[in-house]
Parts: structure tokens; C-alpha cells; sequence
């Protein structure tokens, strides 16, 4: 999840030129790809190590939450500073490590790796499809972000409490939201760079990798529940 607070309260800045837009965009779209290798790296420290035990239960949940919006905080006070990549890339690092349990129980499945790459090929369809459609979009999408807001309010207390249910129907039904919620965050913050309105690449890209992460985790677990396979 990410500390929306704070990059929906930011000035729109509407008045930036279309060269320098096209420079955000293009920047951002350079670090979230370079982000993806610290990523893919802590995945496979965090299934190496089997760190799973240390992120279970409510006081898990609680722990995540405390280093992923520290680092958050972290990276917008250095978003304009030469810190600002290096923090941001070890958040990336950070949140490979916390998708290794759920990556351990997919490849489980005799067929865990074919299940990761669907999940990998249907969050890059996402993307691109939003991506596409926040480029033609000729609508303002900034009241879209208070409901969206809510709605991530909403998972992250459903996702507490569900932490101490256990259910597995509350998980698919949170999964599912999830997906729809982070889907439309990705094209929300891609029209914000489009017109303007976020004209940092560093803050840009933390907000994009945040809805990535989250459609992926979570198709990544319905896959899992409908799909997987045992020998």
C-alpha cells in the first residue's frame, strides 16, 4: 500500500510544458524498470532464506506496514536529493523480500512458475492497457483519486483484520478489490504525469511501482487459490 496522503495532497502544477511532461514520463518509466532487479533480487534473497515466519500473523502485517511507510517517508524527503534513487531502489529490495513468502507458496504448485508468469504477463497487460487509456483520456481524473483513496483506507483495514480471521473467502474478496482498486491508481497517477500535475519521476515512480506490486501480489494469489496444482 502506499501513503497516498501525501502525493494527493501535493499542487496539481498543471502549467508544466508538454517537453517537460514528456521528460517525467519517460524518467519514470526508466526507474520503474530499473526497479524491478532489487525486486526480482529480494524475492529470491527472501525464498532463500525462508524469512517467511518473521511476517506472519497480525504483528507481521503491523511490522510491514511500519518499514514500508518509513521507507515511503523516507524516499519523499529525498525525492529531490541524489539519495532519491538509492532509497527508492532499496524499497524495491524491501518489497521483493515481503513478496517472498507468497512466491515460496506458489512455487509449491507443481505448476508455481507457470502461475508467476501469468500473473507477471496479466499486471503488464494492466499496465499497458491503463497506460493507453491515460494517454486519450481527455477528462479531468482528479476527483477520481478521493474514492480511490477510500478504497485503499478500506483494504488496509480489511487486510488487518482479516490478519486475525484467517479467512480465505475474506482474502479472495479483498484480492479481487485489490486488483480493481490498483488498476485504476495506475491509471489515475499515469494521467497525473500525462497532464502534468506530478513532476517529480522519483515520487511518480514509488506511486506506479506501488500499484504494480499490488496487482501482481494479488493476482498472484487468486492464481494461486484457483489454479494451483499439487503433484
Amino acid at each position: 500500500m502506499t501513503d497516498r496522503t501525501t502525493t494527493f495532497g501535493q499542487s496539481l502544477g498543471y502549467g508544466a510544458s508538454t517537453a517537460q511532461r514528456n521528460k517525467v514520463l519517460r524518467n519514470t518509466y526508466w526507474l520503474l524498470s530499473l526497479s524491478l532487479i532489487p525486486t526480482v533480487l529480494g524475492a529470491w534473497a527472501g525464498v532463500e532464506l525462508n524469512i517467511a515466519p518473521l511476517f506472519r500473523g497480525v504483528l507481521g502485517f503491523v511490522l510491514f506496514l511500519a518499514v514500508a511507510f518509513g521507507f515511503i517517508f523516507a524516499i519523499e524527503k529525498t525525492k529531490n536529493s541524489a539519495a532519491g534513487v538509492p532509497v527508492l531502489l532499496g524499497f524495491t529490495f524491501f518489497m521483493g523480500l515481503m513478496m517472498s513468502p507468497l512466491i515460496q507458496r506458489t512455487l509449491g504448485f507443481s505448476n508455481g512458475p507457470q502461475l508467476i508468469m501469468t500473473a507477471f504477463g496479466g499486471t503488464a497487460g494492466v499496465f499497458f492497457a491503463m497506460a493507453s487509456l491515460a494517454t486519450v483520456i481527455k477528462r479531468d481524473l482528479t476527483g477520481m483519486g478521493k474514492w480511490l483513496m477510500v478504497g485503499t483506507i478500506v483494504l488496509l483495514v480489511g487486510g488487518l483484520i482479516n490478519a486475525f480471521v484467517g479467512s480465505t473467502a475474506g482474502m479472495m474478496a479483498l484480492s479481487m478489490a485489490a486488483i480493481g482498486i490498483f488498476s485504476f491508481w495506475m491509471l489515475y497517477d499515469i494521467k497525473r504525469i500525462v497532464d502534468g500535475g506530478e513532476t517529480n519521476y522519483i515520487t511518480a515512480t514509488l506511486a506506479l511501482y506501488l500499484d504494480i506490486v499490488n496487482v501482481f501480489q494479488n493476482l498472484l494469489a487468486l492464481l494461486g487459490i484457483f489454479g494451483g496444482e499439487r503433484d
